[in-house]
This record gives C-alpha cells, structure tokens and sequence, in this order.
C-alpha cells in the first residue's frame, strides 16, 4: 500500500463526497426537505449537528478507499465503476430503512439510493485515478 496515494486518495475522495453531499442535499433535493420540513430538526440544530455529517463523510471515504486498495494494483477503470456501483447499493439500504420508519415520501428515499449509487461511482472513479499504482519500471536490457 502506498501511503501517500492512499491519503491523497482519501482527501480527493473527501472532496468529491462533500461537494456532491453540497449538490445533492442543498441545491437539488432542498425543495423535497422544505415539504417534509415536520421530520427533519430545525435549521439550527442541523448546523450543530455538522461534526456528525463531517465525521459521517470522512468514515465513508476512509471505508471506500481503504477497500479499494485491496486490489487496486491490478484494476481497471470499469473495476473501479463496477466497485462504486456496489458500495453505492450496499449503503443504499439505510435509504430504505429510513423510508419504512420515518413519514417521508417514497420520491425521497428514492433519491437518496440513485444519488447514492451516481455518487459511489464518481468516488470510485476519482479513486482509482488518484490511488492508480505508479507503471512498473520497465527493464532497458
């Protein structure tokens, strides 16, 4: 394992699951939270409870990179497609169990799987060519 491809690996993985979290949660599903405004805390009390979505965030991340790099060294890019594909339906479970025990609409939780599964991909794509192993050195002789 190469340490400094797995730490760049896990701050651009980071990146890319904060800044789709951002277009995801606040731009295209907001409208969806503003109708369903009686589930979810007040505004206030979800900007205190940011910690909890940073260190939710980083877990994912560190989770996802450190599995890809079980095999990483002999992967190609639709590997890294196929793997973000399957830990994309993997976490999509907590979208479905959140749907059968809260009162949110079907649409939501909906959203929330397919985003979730669009979002593992580009992670395991940003992945696999952050962390992609160095060219073995060829022999000149």
């Amino acid at each position: 394992m190469n340490i400094k491809r797995l730490i760049l690996a896990i701050v651009a993985g980071y990146v890319v699951i904060f800044a789709t979290d951002f277009l995801i949660h606040h731009v295209w599903m907001n409208p969806d939270y503003e109708a369903t405004q009686q589930v979810w805390r007040a505004e206030p009390e979800m900007k205190s409870m940011m910690g909890w979505f940073i260190g939710a965030q980083i877990v994912t991340v560190i989770t996802f990179v450190l599995l890809w790099t079980r095999w990483a060294d002999t992967a190609r890019l639709g590997c890294a497609v196929g793997f973000g594909f399957l830990m994309g339906a993997f976490s999509g479970a907590w979208p479905i169990t959140l749907y059968a025990v809260l009162p949110i609409p079907c649409t939501i939780a909906c959203k929330w799987f397919f985003a979730g599964i669009a979002q593992c991909i580009l992670l395991g794509i940003v992945t696999f060519f952050v962390y992609k192993p160095a060219q073995a050195a060829v022999p000149l002789s």
